[in-house]
């Protein structure tokens, strides 16, 4: 059974608690949180202080993808804030194997994302050393953007690189997933589905997220 991890970048920031409230009741798994720094990516989100917040709110994992330049000097901070899974663009790693591994030593899982110009030939040196590899299907930095259709394609040579090396990497898809490319996600073997606008502007989150989890 596939994962639903709700971006809390679409949320009622004015009212968070609420959201995450229906986040904990629904059939979600994860929360998904989006970390810009407005130099990897021209947009800024949240940090530390509110990530910690969160985690006192939250009853499910936190999935944080850090869209940030040398991301190292904060891995450390990121999971004393509450962290559960820590995913770092490959784009944004001098050294990825030694980044990955910082991660897995703060007992957080270790995810790897690529852009969409990204290939997925980037991550045949580090599959085997890392649990999730997150796929954007739109470029970073903002919500509600259309999704990019060659995702599919990426998909299913990361789902043949992985079985290529006996990797246990699970796939994550983050932007423009909605109740239509879902099941096509899944089929294709992501594992992990991220939903913002979808989850958010619709007028019954929760039953948006019950139908993404039982297609």
């Amino acid at each position: 059974m596939h994962l639903i991890a709700p971006s809390l970048l679409s949320a009622n920031f004015l009212n968070l608690e609420k959201d995450i409230e229906m986040v904990n009741r629904s059939q979600a798994d994860w929360f998904h949180l989006d970390v810009m720094d407005g130099v990897f990516v021209p947009n800024i989100s949240f940090g530390l202080p509110v990530i910690e917040k969160i985690k006192t709110a939250a009853r499910k994992p936190l999935d944080v993808h850090l869209m940030i330049v040398d991301p190292d000097r904060y891995i450390e901070r990121f999971r004393k804030a509450g962290a559960d899974i820590i995913s770092i663009h490959a784009e944004a790693c001098n050294h990825l194997h030694r980044s990955v591994y910082l991660i897995k030593q703060t007992g957080a899982k270790a995810g790897v994302v690529l852009n969409p110009h990204s290939p997925v030939s980037l991550l045949n040196d580090i599959i085997g050393d890392t649990d999730m590899v997150l796929l954007m299907s739109v470029n970073p930095g903002f919500g509600g953007q259309k999704f990019i259709e060659n995702t599919y394609r990426k998909v299913r040579e990361l789902k043949e690189l992985i079985l290529k090396k006996n990797s246990l990497a699970m796939i994550e898809i983050d932007g423009g997933v909605d109740l239509n490319n879902a099941p096509i996600l899944v089929k294709e073997g992501a594992g992990i589905l991220v939903a913002g606008n979808t989850v958010f502007a619709s007028p019954d989150p929760e039953e948006t997220i019950k139908l993404l989890k039982n297609f």
